[in-house]
């Protein structure tokens, strides 16, 4: 089974940082062993000191995480709008058979409104699935930032893409392609959980992670739950 990574900065992360990619090879290492392959594009970091630069720096925190371990399809600054027109060739590509993707906040906060966004993941899903009829997604909400804590219009668009997301997952999920909708947990706290307000630092980075697996879990059977807790 082939698992694709799809995200923003919250997915790539930056360098010296573990990613919830790093706790979710974890899990499936301890849960699906010799029975899954992580697959996509790109492996790097976000590098401050080169914004514009290809992302490819390998300054990851955790020395075991194995190369092939790091692909993703994620970019800092980049969201719904840059992977709807991308995911149909990567997951033909690379065989991804399950997605899963934390988008969203970036286009709130930059391109786009919460009804263009919400376009944009149906043509995400749609091109999807024209690369792989049977593929599998899980998808996560927008997650909880700095910026909507007072940014009264912003959280207003983060709130009603989440319902708009959550109506999309229920319209577009079919036997043949499943999709959920993933849930952060109650306890995800600013403070303790990112280290800016927005993305996430090592608790976090386990709370995403969960949030993935057991979504999976749950209603596949996929691996277990999740153990390394927070």
């Amino acid at each position: 089974m082939r698992f694709l990574f799809v995200g923003d900065s919250m997915t790539i992360g930056r360098v010296g940082d573990w990613t919830w990619r790093y706790r979710m090879w974890q899990h499936l290492e301890a849960t699906l062993p010799g029975g899954y392959e992580i697959v996509g594009p790109r492996t790097g970091l976000y590098d401050p000191e080169d914004p514009d630069g290809p992302h490819a720096t390998e300054a990851y925190a955790a020395p075991d995480f194995p190369a092939p371990a790091r692909r993703h399809l994620a970019g800092w600054g980049e969201g719904w709008l840059h992977m709807a027109p991308v995911i149909g060739e990567t997951v033909a590509a690379t065989g991804a058979d399950v997605l899963l993707v934390s988008l969203g906040l970036i286009d709130l906060g930059f391109y786009t409104n919460s009804d263009q966004t919400d376009e944009n993941v149906r043509a995400f899903v749609g091109a999807a699935r024209a690369a792989n009829p049977r593929v599998r997604a899980v998808l996560l909400p927008v997650i909880p930032n700095v910026r909507a804590t007072y940014d009264a219009p912003f959280a207003a668009e983060c709130a009603r893409f989440n319902d708009l997301l959550a109506k999309a997952v229920a319209d577009l999920d079919s036997p043949a392609s499943p999709l959920l909708l993933g849930t952060i947990p109650e306890s995800y706290a600013l403070p303790a959980d990112t280290y800016d307000g927005t993305h996430p630092g090592p608790t976090g980075e386990h709370k995403l992670a969960a949030a993935f697996a057991d979504a999976m879990h749950q209603a596949w059977g996929l691996g277990g739950p999740y153990a390394p807790g927070p």
